[in-house]
């Protein structure tokens, strides 16, 4: 089996891996997990990076000085074509690194289960071809991207937020909404950001709710990680760069 070593980014300690890891390792990846907020990012070349998100904001650099080395990585993965999966803040990072904005959404904020509706250029990708046409998610953040860096490639969209995951280059994924989560972490958000937990609908955060959203979850997005290590290995083909072009008549 070919070696993928997998540069995991942690953004913040309320942000763990959770199941991500778990899918990533299953597939057959390598991880070496990274606090950049405690250590610097390491040098070298990874097969593949995954980021995850946090409370703070992509924009957030003077408070948040580290968060600059991040961009930089994501933007040289880019170039590099190093393959990357970016979540929440992630995505958002990402997006600014590459010439995308993130601003605090002005429709107030996501939380709790949810659903995205894959958009017709899903169906060529490698990643998201074979997803639902309306897969869960969780989702549990303000700020969105409220412009997507040029040439990016909109994967899936929503009503409130139309940007809700992205595909900038050929091989670097950016997905607004969470699916590395458990019921615990969520239920740990919402006790402690009541007001965001408020926007979400009642019964939301029941036991049993939580439980049936992550078996959901779960169902669509492990094959979808164990899709992407398989990109990192070469074992999926790329998006073309080619654009189609109509018949001549």
């Amino acid at each position: 089996m070919t070696s993928v070593r997998v540069l995991l980014v942690q953004l913040d300690d309320t942000d763990p891996p959770g199941r991500l890891a778990e899918w990533l390792a299953d597939a057959g990846a390598e991880i070496e997990l990274v606090q950049p907020y405690r250590e610097p990012l390491p040098e070298g070349d990874y097969t593949a990076v995954v980021c995850l998100g946090g409370p703070m904001g992509a924009n957030d650099v003077i408070d948040h000085p580290w968060l600059v080395d991040v961009r930089k990585l994501l933007a040289t993965c880019v170039t590099k074509r190093t393959p990357v999966l970016a979540v929440c803040l992630g995505a958002q990072l990402l997006a600014v690194a590459t010439g995308g904005v993130v601003e605090v959404g002005a429709n107030g904020p996501e939380v709790g289960g949810g659903l995205v509706a894959k958009r017709d250029l899903g169906a060529a990708d490698p990643l998201f071809a074979d997803l639902p046409m309306m897969p869960d998610v969780v989702q549990f953040h303000h700020d969105t991207v409220t412009r997507l860096p040029v040439d990016a490639a909109l994967l899936a969209a929503a009503t409130r937020y139309p940007n809700q995951a992205f595909r900038v280059g050929p091989v670097a994924y950016g997905i607004q909404f969470h699916i590395e989560t458990t019921p615990e972490m969520v239920l740990a958000w919402a006790r402690a950001n009541p007001e965001s937990a408020a926007w979400a609908k009642p019964g939301e955060f029941e036991p049993e709710r939580l439980a049936e959203l992550h078996a959901d979850v779960e169902e669509v997005w492990q094959p979808f990680v164990e899709r992407f290590v398989r990109l990192a290995k070469g074992e999926l083909a790329p998006v073309s760069a080619t654009r189609p072009t109509l018949p001549l008549i």
